[in-house]
This record gives structure tokens, sequence and C-alpha cells, in this order.
């Protein structure tokens, strides 16, 4: 006794379907800046990772976790490859040795100051693509939906 939906409603969603679109342009940005990082040896999500690292005093991990919305156990195993190519330390806070603190060494701050010149020109450019969109309007828009 199933019910089908029909064909139109499939086309709606496709044209409608902000989750859909989301995805799609998520997607597509996350293609397009590993293409750009791929030189300096980054992923996107690595880069955003590193860069919710560079603070003037290392990080525990819940606060990273919540900013880049991932759970911990997601965050902790982004980590590894980051820790294992000496870009990230992980050491026990000395304020609450059951926590842990996340510390970009001097290579991680290296890896950055490369990938900026990078990340900002794809920035630009992508922005550029957007034509006459406010990306400010669209940025607190998305973010939003990321509270």
């Amino acid at each position: 006794m199933s019910k089908r939906i029909s064909f139109d409603t499939t086309l709606q969603v496709r044209d409608t379907c902000l989750c859909l679109h989301a995805q799609r342009a998520a997607r597509a940005l996350a293609r397009r800046f590993d293409e750009a990082l791929r030189p300096v040896g980054l992923t996107n999500g690595q880069f955003s990772l590193l860069m919710s690292l560079n603070r003037p005093q290392p990080p525990a991990i819940a606060p990273v976790a919540q900013l880049l919305a991932m759970d911990r156990t997601t965050l902790t195993a982004a980590l590894k490859p980051l820790q294992r190519d000496d870009l990230v330390e992980i050491e026990p806070d000395p304020a609450d040795r059951r926590s842990r603190l996340l510390k970009l060494t001097d290579e991680g701050h290296a890896v950055l100051a490369r990938a900026m010149p990078i990340w900002r020109r794809t920035h630009a450019e992508i922005e550029a693509q957007l034509g006459g969109l406010d990306v400010d309007v669209l940025r607190e828009g998305l973010g939003t939906l990321g509270t």
C-alpha cells in the first residue's frame, strides 16, 4: 500500500530544497579549496582546522569542535594526520590534566603561512564569481543555521 510521489514533486525538491543546494555548494567549494591547497599538502578541512588553532593560547578540544561543528570523536580523528605530520601537538592542560590542549607547531604555522595567499586568492575568485551577491548577507544567513 505504498503511495508514490509525483515526478513534479521531485523537480520541486530539486529546484527549491535549501539543504540540497547547500550540500551541492559545500561540495563544490570543498573541491575548489582542496585543489587550490593541494600544493601545500592540505585539504580544505585541514586548513580550517589549523586556522581554528591559530590563537594566542592553545584551545581545548571542545571549543574547537564547537567552532567547526564537529563532534569530539570526528575532531580527534581529523587531528591524527596533522599530529603525525608534526603540524599539531596535543598536550595535557596544566590546569586540568583530564583536558587536552591543541597547539600549532612551528611547522603548522609555516604551512598556514604558505596556505594563506592561496586561500585569499581562491576566496576572492569565488566571491567574484558570485557577482552582485552580498556575501556578508550570505555568511550571516548561513551562520544563523549553525547556531
